[in-house]
């Protein structure tokens, strides 16, 4: 597409709806059969089709997410809180890991 701006021609790429819109189709073979039971669990769980559960675990996988700084400083002043005066021993350590947690 030719676009005119007093005696400049500028060229712009052609963009076509259609195609920047369009999906791939593709074919998962060889699921193993526990694999395979485990992924149509969670999407009957989550009310979607097996092939739209497969899009939404590859979204959440492969979408970055976006951590807001404010909120884990919350989160850390938050635990600093908690655990002030607390001095961590190796015997504080050992107990805690015969009783187990939580």
């Amino acid at each position: 597409m030719l676009t005119f701006k007093g005696n400049r021609t500028i060229m712009k790429p052609y963009y076509n709806q259609t195609t920047a819109l369009m999906t791939m189709n593709y074919t998962i073979k060889n699921i193993p059969q526990k694999l395979f039971g485990k992924l149509r669990k969670e999407a009957e769980q989550n009310r979607r089709s097996i092939n739209g559960e497969i899009i939404s675990i590859l979204e959440a996988s492969l979408t970055p997410r976006l951590f807001d700084p404010d909120e884990i400083l919350a989160g850390a002043k938050e635990s600093r809180k908690r655990t002030r005066g607390v001095l961590l021993d190796q015997d504080l350590i050992d107990r805690a890991k015969r009783e187990g947690r939580p």
